[in-house]
């Protein structure tokens, strides 16, 4: 009777292991996790089918809910501006891919916020089993166990994660941020910088080093310009140089 309690524990202890896996959220850094489902615009494999192109996954709770409805049609309004950034994107729920249809074609009839009707180019993508969702960690227990909670991953052309958002399920997310991160992303790969807080493109950029080197006083005026200081290690450089290069 000890060892067959001992080996029920044990059966327990890895089930929830695997459980507790399954359902991680995969870090920044780490390799974007795959999967294949049915979608809008037919099967997907996410991320692989969007090439080198930068991806966005959307997850969110339900069809037909208001706060959901809004963020999409926003998705759909800046969408040629995620396309000149070179984004590809998709939006995944525990909903099956006839509901997402009768969704799509709703939302496709609305002008929200005077910007007239728009086509719903990108995929909504099914995961009626939370196959998807648990390999993205977006089921938040203490919230809900059945439905995705609001998240938010940019992945690079690489696939790998460079950053992850969560939002309570009853508040709609700041797509214009998305985009500002989007292109923060982008600029301080292109260009080996950071961006400070509240940046804004076009606005300049922190060098993460000493940008001479030589002391200060020895290097060309000429290329002093091109940088400021405004604090111990807070060094700027001006982003029309950057752009200039």
């Amino acid at each position: 009777m000890k060892h067959l309690m001992l080996a029920l524990v044990a059966v327990i202890c890895i089930v929830a292991g695997v459980s507790a896996q399954n359902n991680q959220i995969p870090l920044i850094g780490s390799k974007a996790p795959s999967f294949t489902a049915m979608s809008t615009n037919g099967e997907i494999t996410f991320p692989n089918d969007f090439g080198k192109h930068w991806k966005i996954l959307f997850s969110h709770p339900a069809d037909f809910t208001p706060v959901c409805t809004s963020e999409l049609l926003e998705l759909a309004n800046l969408q040629p501006e995620l396309k000149k950034l070179g984004v590809e994107f998709a939006v995944i729920s525990k909903d099956n891919v006839d509901m997402h249809k009768m969704w799509k074609a709703h939302l496709e009839e609305l002008d929200y916020k005077n910007h007239g009707k728009k086509q719903i180019e990108f995929p909504l993508i099914e995961d009626p089993t939370l196959v998807a969702s648990k390999r993205y960690g977006m089921l938040h227990s203490p919230t809900s166990t059945n439905r995705d909670i609001r998240g938010v991953f940019i992945i690079d052309g690489n696939n790998i994660v460079r950053s992850i958002n969560f939002y309570p399920i009853e508040i709609g997310r700041n797509m214009n941020e998305i985009v500002r991160l989007i292109e923060a992303l982008q600029t301080t790969d292109e260009a080996m910088v950071c961006t400070p807080a509240n940046w804004q493109k076009g606005d300049d950029l922190i060098v993460p080093y000493y940008p001479f080197a030589v002391d200060k006083s020895k290097v060309d005026p000429q290329e002093l310009q091109h940088y400021y200081n405004v604090g111990n290690r807070l060094w700027f450089k001006r982003v029309n140089e950057i752009a200039s290069q």
